[in-house]
């Protein structure tokens, strides 16, 4: 039996670099596992669709696909916009096994892309004990998200930094800016923020304003194609894989 389909899904967004990203993403993931065909769709803003993708592989004869939800929590998108639109295919592409994979995360490999980026941005294990981390986040008003975003934080805060504050782009405070003085105000020596995103956009942007407002020492880049995260998408893949078997084979 061959293997299914891998299908991004990725939100999408009008600021070219998003996309870019994503592919570059994708790129990273073939090049791990050569012979796997990686396809990429987008919610909205960008082409190609997901409808669309799905049923130029139906045209083509596929018989699985796993549908890979390019996003860091589980809130609206991944329970209800990318259920639905799967769904609907589903009803117009019945030949067409489609299983929607779990979310990025949370996952150790997540925290490794998230040091892997405040390496390249400066950040070395000796300066930890006096560098407060922002842990900034796109935002949302899903409790199961809150409640992951809150968990990182306390996780890295036992990896070596003096404090760790989550901080969001939207929906919820603090901004960065605030949680960079709140560290400050605490006595962090230096204070690090780091960009949990995965592509540049509107809410990463104003992630890096705040920083710089605020007056940080570090930004780490967003999470884009590291090799961590192209690890962690094949992850998600094998485990819906074997998923999906079984449930056939039932």
């Amino acid at each position: 039996m061959s293997r299914p389909v891998l299908l991004v899904i990725a939100h999408g967004s009008r600021d070219p670099r998003h996309a870019a990203t994503v592919h570059a993403l994708t790129e990273r993931v073939r090049a791990e596992r050569p012979g796997l065909r990686v396809e990429t769709a987008f919610l909205e803003f960008n082409a190609p669709s997901v409808p669309r993708v799905l049923e130029r592989l139906a045209a083509q004869g596929a018989d699985e696909v796993v549908a890979l939800p390019l996003l860091l929590t589980r809130a609206f998108h991944a329970k209800a916009d990318i259920p639905s639109v799967l769904r609907e295919a589903r009803a117009r592409l019945p030949r067409l096994h489609i299983r929607q994979a779990d979310v990025l995360g949370p996952s150790p490999l997540l925290n490794a892309t998230l040091g892997r980026r405040l390496r390249e941005a400066g950040i070395r294990p000796g300066d930890l004990p006096r560098t407060g981390l922002v842990l900034a986040s796109a935002g949302s008003t899903d409790p199961e998200a809150i409640a992951v975003i809150a968990e990182i934080a306390r996780e890295l805060r036992h990896t070596g930094w003096c404090a760790v504050r989550p901080a969001f782009a939207s929906a919820l405070l603090p901004r960065t800016e605030d949680a960079v003085r709140a560290l400050r105000a605490d006595g962090a020596e230096r204070v690090a923020v780091a960009p949990y995103v995965i592509a540049p956009g509107r809410l990463p942007d104003r992630i890096a304003a705040g920083a710089e407002a605020a007056g940080a020492d570090v930004l780490a880049d967003v999470l884009g194609p590291a090799p961590e995260l192209a690890r962690l998408l094949l992850d998600r893949y094998d485990e819906a894989r074997v998923t999906v078997g079984a449930s056939l084979s039932a």
